[in-house]
């Protein structure tokens, strides 16, 4: 027992000692979960996740920004918990669920910032820089509905994220007169398709 106190001693402080030769990053990517989810049957079917990048934007764009989405759907599909973390950003002025498969852009069916809910009116342009989390809360998606996108049936919004046809996206604004581009993306400069983890390989 002491030979393994001693082992994690010595690995603790050699980490330790490592991590005070090196810089602190500027950037990072995040893949960590948000919620500690409950372990029962089938949890796959109420939590969804997403990683956003500007290259699943449509089209792609060169955004340095990324982000991380979690939902946890109640077992009675009536209410949604999530958190966004969005990091490396600028002027975020909005970020909502839109409806619509990979590389498509589709409707917006909920907001997650600034506002929670089915409608909201987005922050004024050039909020600067954002690093952390963005949001967080519940929505209520009864009621609300995903129209037919890219040849995919009209489903209820909840539907869609299980099918995996509903995405996160993040919008940027700089002001008039900015040029296109990281932090003036007003139609989207991050998002990432909702998916159950695990679903793919």
């Amino acid at each position: 027992m002491q030979k393994q106190e001693l082992l994690v001693v010595a690995a603790t402080a050699f980490i330790a000692g490592c991590t005070s030769e090196h810089a602190t990053p500027t950037s990072y990517e995040i893949r960590a979960p948000l919620y500690q989810m409950p372990a029962h049957a089938g949890q796959s079917d109420f939590n969804f996740n997403t990683h956003l990048t500007g290259d699943e934007e449509t089209p792609p764009n060169a955004s340095p920004g990324q982000g991380q989405a979690v939902l946890r759907v109640s077992t009675d599909g009536l209410s949604v918990d999530f958190q966004l973390i969005a990091s490396n950003i600028d002027n975020i002025t909005q970020a909502h669920i839109h409806c619509g498969p990979p590389g498509v852009a589709g409707p917006i069916r909920i907001w997650l910032f600034p506002t929670i809910g089915t409608s909201g009116v987005a922050l004024p342009p050039g909020g600067g820089r954002h690093d952390g989390v963005l949001a967080s809360g519940t929505f209520h998606p009864a009621g609300v509905t995903c129209p037919s996108v890219a040849g995919n049936p009209s489903m209820p919004v909840l539907d869609a994220i299980r099918a995996g046809l509903a995405y996160v996206n993040v919008h940027t604004n700089a002001g008039a007169g900015v040029p296109p581009g990281p932090g003036n993306l007003p139609a989207g400069e991050i998002r990432g398709q909702l998916d159950r983890p695990g679903n793919h390989p």
